[in-house]
């Protein structure tokens, strides 16, 4: 489960913003009313889904990119060489390429939390900081600082948890995260940490760090054919089987320059469903579904997996090629979860409704007039009672984060006749 989320300096965000998974202490009657949009984790409660909204161009989708940035060098920083460039931009303005970029967050893992950080620029790692609260109280991992001259004991200071760490620190450039090559090096809370980025923390429905569809399909698909009824298909059966199909593997031999071609057998996943009106039926997933179905399907293994295990799901455009129902049946499976978590950007206003969302979830980004992205809450505008429409009132741009469009029909028509005024 995750606190609490920082950044910055990645891309359109320049001053530190923060995205806080705890819930707020309003105890209004439509906040009781809503208990199961949040869970208890010891005496804190902690919000089930946030969603982020906001104009184009504002900063939505920048958010979740450094989230999935700052993840991936978790992950992966270790394969780093000597010449990697970190595949992100700074704030582009006001010298903010040349400050350096940060990271923060705070999450649970195994019951325990944690506060993990780190600071970069595109070519190397400045400073990293690891903290645990094992029995209540802050304690030291260890904290790295680039910048400290000297030798790699200067740089560093460990408490005694982790095993060796000055061996790890030796194997560790300014290309990598300590926890990254503290994992690879079997260091078992390294490894902690990176398993929750890399098992807990999941990126997207499919890509980053999702399970294969292969291996959703072997945890879930006894329970996918009851989310696909309730979610209003007709699909009353699905079998799942292994097929060996031909494939040719080509070979190019050198000094010779031979080239071979070898006919072999590949083991594949075949899909084949069977509808409500001829449940006798077959039909092929793979060629005679919709795209529709498809779709809802790859989204819904995923989500079953994420919801059973209580994992954390990061979403750009929930609504994407998804009907509103099926976004808000999705958010409901979050909200009957024991401590599943999501993090959505989202353009859909329907979602702006006080008696299915709390205040505290309900984030807007907004460009600041330095071009750089804003975040703030919707509970920070205490004048703004629970009995308001808040869909209303966001379209209305009280909350700032619309696009403000001069569609004015002498506008349009100086745009379609190409009359331009050259003050444009």
């Amino acid at each position: 489960m995750i606190l609490e989320i920082r950044l910055s300096n990645f891309f359109s965000i320049k001053d530190e913003i923060i995205l806080d998974l705890r819930s707020t202490k309003s105890k209004s009657k439509k906040v009781r009313d809503l208990g199961c949009n949040t869970f208890t984790w010891k005496e804190e409660k902690l919000l089930k889904a946030v969603a982020l909204y906001g104009a184009n161009a504002s900063g939505k989708s920048n958010i979740i990119k450094a989230i999935r940035f700052c993840c991936s060098m978790i992950f992966q920083s270790h394969t780093h060489n000597e010449n990697a460039v970190f595949n992100f931009m700074p704030f582009k303005f006001e010298g903010y390429p040349e400050k350096p970029s940060s990271f923060l967050i705070r999450f649970v893992s195994k019951g325990i939390e944690y506060e993990y950080g780190f600071t970069l620029t595109r070519s190397r790692i400045l400073t990293e900081k690891l903290y645990f609260y094992p029995n209540e109280r802050r304690a030291k991992v260890f904290t790295r600082d680039e910048n400290t001259k000297g030798e790699k004991k200067d740089k560093y200071s460990f408490s005694t948890i982790i095993k060796k760490p000055l061996d790890v620190a030796e194997n560790t450039s300014d290309k990598t995260l300590y926890i990254s090559r503290a994992s690879q090096m079997d260091r078992e809370l390294a490894k902690e940490i990176f398993n929750y980025f890399n098992e807990q923390f999941i990126l997207d429905y499919t890509g980053f760090n999702t399970l294969n569809i292969e291996s959703l399909i072997k945890k879930n698909w006894k329970f996918i054919i009851k989310a696909l009824q309730i979610a209003d298909s007709d699909i009353v059966n699905i079998k799942i089987e292994k097929k060996e199909v031909p494939v040719k593997s080509f070979s190019f031999t050198l000094p010779t320059a031979t080239t071979s071609i070898k006919d072999e057998q590949k083991e594949v996943f075949h899909i084949t469903t069977y509808h409500k009106t001829s449940p006798g039926i077959a039909f092929d997933f793979g060629s005679e579904e919709s795209d529709g179905t498809k779709n809802l399907f790859v989204i819904l293994l995923s989500v079953l997996d994420i919801i059973k295990n209580n994992k954390v799901l990061l979403i750009d455009k929930i609504e994407s090629s998804l009907h509103t129902s099926i976004v808000e049946f999705i958010i409901k499976l979050f909200y009957a979860s024991d401590s599943a978590q999501l993090i959505f950007a989202t353009h859909n206003t329907k979602l702006l409704d006080l008696n299915k969302i709390r205040k505290d979830q309900i984030y807007f980004v907004n460009k600041k007039p330095d071009a750089s992205t804003d975040l703030y809450s919707l509970f920070d505008y205490k004048d703004f009672r629970d009995t308001m429409d808040v869909e209303k009132a966001y379209l209305q741009g009280r909350f700032e984060a619309v696009p403000f469009i001069d569609d004015s029909l002498a506008n349009l028509k100086s745009l379609i006749n190409g009359q331009i005024s050259e003050k444009v």
